[in-house]
């Protein structure tokens, strides 16, 4: 089996409990995923079978759009509603104020990562260390915020937001921080992944859904194949000497303008994502 599934995670699985059912699901014990999603977070994983794991590291660099749930006047250990309260308080924040604190983080961003995540420090995960009561100094990060929407008016201190970020931004330390910017502290009520890239939470399906396809032996009528993947690159037909140089790793001389390619052959056939430059076309990584 060898290409993509879109799943629509559901709460309180993490992203390791969906590769390991898929998995058992799909006999296949090569699958990847990009962009972890947190137990709270809902929505969509791209998960990746057989050669097609060898595209995990372009999806993980793509952007991502969440819809998610900003509850003001609480802070906790975790930033989200899941953790120990730290503090809680009543607040009167009105629409235009938030709006206003929203414009402050957008774009190019410096985010610390939370302590409860994967990151490692001293080869120690920041997670494990967290649970032990420990707390030590992160290096920041730089996240950029293509998109910070208010999508519902602020009741109860609560309000929807839509975000479109780049890799690594945490989505959670982003409410925590307009809270703080607010003066009344902030934590993430709820996470959804509506988008990443190319692929979008509609096009996605649940466990139980890809059990029964699996079942039913259907499950290659929702296999994307990797090549979904550059949707935006223009596509290269390779001749047969082109093909035979590409299989064997080597460069050829390819008529096109510079710029990256998803290199086909003459049969059709996704041989590999390739960049073309000085009329060489040399591969960035193969699929065949």
């Amino acid at each position: 089996m060898n290409g993509i599934l879109l799943v629509d995670k559901s709460a309180d699985w993490t992203s390791h409990d969906v590769v390991a059912k898929l998995r058992g699901i799909l006999h296949e014990r090569k699958l990847g995923h990009a962009g972890t999603l947190d137990p709270m977070a809902t929505g969509l994983l791209v998960v990746f079978a057989g050669r097609a794991t060898r595209a995990v590291e372009f999806a993980e660099a793509d952007r991502k759009r969440y819809a998610a749930v900003l509850q003001l006047g609480l802070t906790t250990d975790t930033q989200d509603t899941t953790g120990r309260v730290l503090s809680r308080q009543e607040i009167y924040i009105t629409n235009k104020e938030l709006d206003a604190a929203l414009e402050r983080f957008r774009g190019e961003l410096s985010q610390i990562p939370p302590m409860y995540s994967a990151v490692k420090v001293n080869g120690q995960r920041l997670y494990k260390l967290a649970r032990k009561g420990t707390e030590v100094a992160r290096v920041p990060r730089q996240i950029t915020v293509f998109d910070l929407k208010r999508r519902s008016d602020v009741t109860d201190g609560r309000a929807e937001l839509e975000i479109e970020c780049s890799k690594g931004t945490y989505v959670r330390t982003l409410c925590a921080d307009i809270g703080a910017a607010l003066g009344c502290g902030g934590a993430m009520a709820a996470l959804r992944r509506v988008r990443a890239g190319a692929f979008s939470v509609e096009q996605a399906h649940t466990i139980e859904q890809l059990q029964t396809l699996a079942e039913q032996g259907r499950i290659e009528e929702v296999l994307l194949p990797a090549e979904s993947l550059f949707a935006d690159d223009p596509v290269y037909i390779t001749n047969k000497e082109q093909e035979r140089a590409c299989r064997n790793g080597a460069p050829f001389p390819a008529e096109a303008a510079p710029g990256r390619y998803r290199v086909r052959s003459g049969s059709g056939s996704f041989l590999m994502l390739g960049r073309c430059a000085d009329g060489e076309m040399r591969s960035v990584k193969n699929f065949f």
